[in-house]
Formats: structure tokens, C-alpha cells, sequence
């Protein structure tokens, strides 16, 4: 699978991580710039935590290394062989990820545009060297905020604008319009992730309540406060990428958050429940590189230091890698690949004989130079089945371009299932 779709569906789980611990314990306390930290905090780390790598001194005991080929399936009976590989469908389907992907990508990224323009638009009509408060018409909200600008429907009373400008001087103060921005950038690229958009409206949330918590703060009485919101509720409609001032969904918990007990420092012990979270998905989804030449047995979090002068590059020949930047390139392509296996592999007589069917797993490494190496069986059936699986690999022609991680050559590990069965 591509790396960036591998990266983006790990930034998705990261997300879903963060999402349930906030969701669980933090989203009913009323520390809000805590809140809002957390919030943009997660959207950032699970864009930057699919990024690290661990090294193990040996391999992790899980099922897959590497890039894994379609399965191929060998059927003997006394005529003679027949194979078929199930590539074609998968690459089919694989390239309707992509475009589907790209897709929702260009979608969101249009959208996106379009409301920022919009606000120009809003920003640009109002004539120089006047207040950064902005009337407006048409638009379905009260009021909002964004990029220093406040925004007050021309259908409101005096005391009504009054008090919405105040409470959007509230989030121009915080700089909350930034929030919403770097949110909304992580949501085009995680737009398939429901997560993000639950964060995304969680942190609209806090905002709001952050600017009520303000107001009220100021002397404004809760009673008026919430009589005001209410006279904007059935006349109101959230407007994108900005701040609104009267989210009818909203509403009810801003009423709620206003009168509740507010939380102790203590809350903020709840952070660490999200270091469970952190070291469960780096330990299953990060990746990983292996270091077979020692002994010792475990896992690092970060490579042992360097060794003394001089230096040596980092070119070691016994690292191969199961995640790159680009994947070695097989004369024709990965279908090439699979059906030079699958047309390749004999059912040995004897296991014919015998009756011996199953699935063979076979391992083996695309070197710096294209050339196949460290051939061996993951998952084995039987001696013959073993042994022909690993000819059929033995005898793959070198690839045309080698794999590539940090703009390094590397080795990398590939794994294909080869599927014996009798008529």
C-alpha cells in the first residue's frame, strides 16, 4: 500500500485514540484552555506520531514483515498444475482507495478554499481604516469571528450586537480563528476519520464556552446571558471555519457549562490516561526497523548511542526494513511479480502422493542492488511444499529500482503466501 495512505490511516488511529480519552474524561470538566490544549495538541500529535520509528534488537513476533504480495494459490491433481493469484483484484481495489482518497482530498480542499475566500470577501468590502466590527447581510448566524474581525448581523438590536461583539472580542483575544484553521487542515487530509470531526466540534465547543466563561466573568448576569442566547437560537446556523456566535447544537451545553461547579486542579491528572493510549498505538502501528546483530533480547524506543570515533554511516547491512518511502520496483510491476511466482511453482509429486495441501509463507529480502536474499519460511507446511516455495523465490529476477527510506537505499522485506491445494 502506498506510505502515505499507511501514514494517514495511522494518524487516524492515533486520532480515534485521543478522541475516546477526551470524550471519556476530559470533555465534562470545565478547564477549558486545558480542553482546547489537549484538543489541538492530539489533532498535531497524530500527525507527527506515525512518523517514529522503533529499532528492536530482533524481530517482533508478529505475522507480517514487510510488504505482504497477493496470495497465490497452487492446485494439483494428476494431469498436472493450475495456479491463480488474487492480484489483479486487489491492485483494482487498492486503486479505488486512492482515487477515492484523492477524491474526498481535492473535495475538502475546494470547500476549505471556498469559505476562506468567502471571508475575504466579507474582510474586503469593508472600507479602510474603520472598526474591525463587520456588518453583514444574508448570512444565516448572529455573528462570528475570525482573523481580527468581528462579524454582527444588521437584523440586531443595539443591546443584542453589543453583547455578541463582546463575546466575540472574546475569541479574537484567544486567537481562536487559528484553532479552527489548524483543525480544519487536519481534517482535508483525515476527512474519511469521523474522529476529526468530532474533535473539530468539540473544540468549537470549548471556544464558546471559554468566551461565555469570559463574559460572565465581566458581570454580565447568567439569566441575561442566556435569555440572549435563546432570542438567537431559532434564527441562527453555524457558519464554517469561523467561530459562531449562536450554534443552535451548542446552546444547551453552553447553559449547562455556565451554571456547572467549576473542576479542581486535580482534573488535570486525567492527561495521563493518554500515555496508555500513546504507547499501545506506537508499540502495534508505528514502524519498525530490526537490528539483528545482537544478542540480547527487547525493544528500544530510540536507537543505542553512536559508537566512538570514527563515525560509520548508517549502512548496515543486516537492517531491513518492513515500511519505506517507495517499495522496490519488480520488472512489470508487482502483477509481474505474482505471476512469475504463481507460473513458477510446481506441486511436488511426493506431496501429491502423500495428499499434503496447505499454505506456505515465505520470506525473503529485496537487497540495495535489486538481487533477492535471506529467503526462509515464516509458516511452513511440509518439507517439499517448504522447499519448492523457496526455488520458486530463489529464482525471482532482480528488481529494477532497490527500496528507498530517507532518501537511502535500503533493504526491505517482502512476504508472499503460497496456497497448495489438491481437486
Amino acid at each position: 500500500m502506498n506510505a502515505f495512505l499507511v501514514y494517514m490511516i495511522k494518524a487516524a488511529i492515533y486520532l480515534a485514540g485521543f478522541y475516546l480519552v477526551y470524550r471519556l474524561f476530559l470533555s465534562r470538566d470545565t478547564l477549558y484552555a486545558r480542553n482546547r490544549a489537549f484538543i489541538l495538541l492530539s489533532a498535531v500529535s497524530a500527525m507527527i506520531l506515525p512518523l517514529i520509528t522503533i529499532r528492536t534488537n530482533n524481530s517482533l513476533e508478529v505475522p507480517v514483515f514487510g510488504k505482504v504480495l497477493s496470495e497465490i494459490f497452487i492446485s494439483g491433481n494428476a494431469a498436472g498444475n493450475s495456479s491463480s493469484f488474487e492480484g489483479n483484484t486487489l491492485l483494482s481495489g487498492y486503486k479505488w482507495m486512492v482515487v477515492t482518497y484523492m477524491s474526498g482530498l481535492i473535495f475538502f480542499g475546494l470547500k476549505l478554499t471556498f469559505d476562506l475566500l468567502k471571508l475575504a470577501y466579507l474582510i474586503g468590502t469593508q472600507e479602510p481604516g474603520k472598526t474591525h466590527v463587520i456588518k453583514f447581510h444574508g448570512l444565516n448566524t448572529a455573528g462570528f469571528s475570525a482573523f481580527g474581525h468581528i462579524f454582527v448581523s444588521s437584523r440586531l438590536t443595539l443591546e443584542e450586537a453589543f453583547e455578541i461583539i463582546r463575546h466575540e472580542q472574546n475569541h479574537l483575544n484567544h486567537h481562536h480563528s487559528a484553532d479552527i484553521v489548524l483543525i480544519e487542515l487536519v481534517m482535508l487530509f483525515q476527512w474519511f476519520n469521523p474522529a476529526i470531526y468530532f474533535f473539530s466540534r468539540s473544540l468549537r465547543a470549548v471556544h464558546e464556552y471559554q468566551a461565555d466563561e469570559e463574559c460572565i466573568n465581566l458581570g454580565i448576569s447568567v439569566n441575561n446571558y442566556q435569555k440572549l442566547l435563546m432570542n438567537q437560537i431559532f434564527r441562527s446556523k453555524i457558519f464554517t471555519v469561523t467561530n459562531s456566535f449562536s450554534n443552535p447544537s451548542l446552546v444547551k451545553k453552553r447553559m449547562i457549562m455556565m451554571t456547572k461547579q467549576r473542576s479542581g486542579s486535580l482534573a488535570n491528572f486525567k492527561l495521563l490516561l493518554v500515555l496508555p493510549v500513546i504507547a499501545a498505538a506506537m508499540f502495534y502501528i508505528s514502524s519498525c526497523s530490526q537490528r539483528n546483530n545482537t544478542p540480547d533480547k527487547g525493544m528500544e524506543l530510540a536507537p543505542p548511542p553512536p559508537p566512538p570515533p570514527p563515525p560509520v554511516a548508517d549502512n548496515r547491512a543486516d537492517t531491513v526494513f518492513t515500511v519505506v518511502d517507495e517499495f522496490p520496483l519488480f520488472p512489470g510491476g508487482e502483477t509481474a511479480l505474482i505471476r512469475f511466482i504463481a507460473e513458477n511453482v510446481q506441486y511436488p509429486a511426493q506431496a501429491k502422493t502423500k495428499g499434503t495441501q496447505g499454505k506456505v509463507i515465505v520470506r525473503f529480502a529485496v537487497e540495495r542492488d535489486g538481487s533477492i536474499d535471506k529467503i526462509s519460511v515464516l509458516k511452513g507446511v511440509d518439507p517439499e511444499l517448504d522447499k519448492e516455495a523457496i526455488r520458486v523465490v530463489s529464482t525471482l529476477p532482480s528488481f529494477e529500482k532497490p527500496g528507498v527510506k530517507d532518501g537511502k537505499v535500503v533493504p526491505v522485506w517482502y512476504m508472499v503466501p503460497i496456497n497448495y491445494t489438491l481437486k
